[in-house]
């Protein structure tokens, strides 16, 4: 049987708390989650939150978290409030798969450690992003501890869409569809952060409703010339040869994105568990320790690995995304769609390219990018994928 549906929010029903202040765009969901900690009593034990990347699922979730182990429903100010934004309250599980899917094995331990009755909070909370990338036989092992939850457990599980789970886990979830904020919106979270309005504009309109995306172009330099290459190779298509040469560009360009946030993130794991096992320490039993500690170093280096694969094909995603986002511009001139483009610096090129082709050609060079985004999915090989992609587009 389906969960029941969340009744609409009204949004002078419940005042949404301080932890819900980072969601962006969001009021509807908002006070639909503000309401449901203020009710928690006869509370749903299975959630699912939904929505495009960027637009705050996570966030949703690690605030919903904080508003049900805070007296106060998310006060933000209060130890547990902290504890929880900050991802160190016990009571607080925090699961993000690194690499490309979470097996049967992680699931089982993390079912274990989701029944133990709270240590000082009302609740026991599993916060599990991207739950999407559990195999077949990590949801079946999901899927039990969700049928029959301990009393005081709750799953709050995020991913890109409800048909990314099997029915009979999304059966048993309260659904929480967030949406994709109005450029405005993200452009206002920007210029709070203190950055120029037609730079936080420009940021906005290029990342499409992802808040970090959009906050990584505007502070990024790097990342936004990454992003100018990749709308370069429309200009870059007159022969096979320099077809060839602009997938080679693209997916060098998604890699070397790849290789700057995996480079963020190994290293201070690696430093992590190198303390933890005694490096830079003296005294009896410390070669012993960091001996003891080879094993736990090569299984961080598999994950690290693992999630620098997930991490490259995410960005080459990406790339694709931004060069759909671009021939829809295209599209939207060629036919007087009176629509917001994503690449409006860019207006006079666009024009250029509309005249030069026809609607029917752009529409069948979005498809064929939407097709090379599958075969990627499949595990295609990237650079023949896009190879492909490129002699389409010509």
């Amino acid at each position: 049987m389906s969960a029941p549906a969340e009744p609409a929010a009204h949004a002078g029903d419940v005042r949404p708390a301080a932890v819900f202040g980072e969601l962006t765009g969001q009021e509807a969901i908002t006070a639909q989650l503000a309401r449901a900690a203020a009710s928690a009593g006869g509370m749903t034990h299975a959630w699912l939150f939904t929505g495009p990347p960027g637009s705050g699922r996570s966030v949703a979730a690690r605030a919903f978290a904080a508003a049900l182990q805070c007296d106060r429903q998310g006060c933000g100010e209060c130890p547990s409030c902290h504890q929880v934004t900050a991802g160190t309250h016990a009571d607080v599980l925090f699961v993000r798969p690194d690499g490309l899917s979470y097996g049967v094995r992680q699931t089982r331990d993390l079912v274990l450690k989701a029944a133990a009755a709270p240590v000082s909070g009302p609740w026991r909370i599993v916060v599990f992003e991207d739950a999407d990338r559990a195999t077949e036989q990590a949801a079946n092992a999901l899927l039990k501890a969700i049928e029959e939850p301990s009393p005081r457990t709750v799953w709050l599980m995020c991913a890109p869409y409800a048909d990314d789970l099997p029915t009979t886990i999304r059966s048993r979830c309260r659904l929480v569809t967030l949406v994709t904020p109005s450029t405005s919106a993200v452009a206002d979270v920007l210029v709070r952060a203190g950055l120029a309005a037609e730079r936080a504009r420009a940021a906005a309109l290029a990342a499409q409703g992802h808040i970090g995306r959009a906050r990584r172009l505007a502070t990024d330099e790097e990342a936004a010339r990454r992003r100018d290459e990749v709308l370069r190779v429309p200009s870059l298509l007159g022969s096979v040869g320099e077809a060839l040469r602009a997938a080679a560009g693209l997916v060098k360009a998604a890699e070397a994105e790849a290789a700057a946030v995996t480079q963020e993130l190994d290293e201070p794991e690696r430093e992590a568990l190198r303390r933890a096992f005694g490096a830079g320490s003296t005294g009896k039993g410390v070669a012993t320790a960091l001996r003891g500690g080879a094993g736990a170093l090569r299984e961080l280096e598999d994950r690290q690995k693992s999630r620098a694969t997930r991490l490259k094909r995410d960005s080459l995603d990406r790339a694709l995304l931004d060069l759909a986002a671009y021939y829809r511009d295209v599209l939207a001139v060629q036919v007087g769609a009176a629509v917001e483009l994503a690449n409006e610096p860019r207006v006079s090129e666009l024009r250029s390219l509309a005249a030069a082709d026809g609607p029917t050609a752009t529409v069948r060079r979005i498809e064929a990018i939407l097709r090379c985004r599958q075969r990627l999915q499949a595990n295609a090989a990237p650079l023949l994928a896009v190879e492909e992609l490129t002699l389409a587009l010509m």
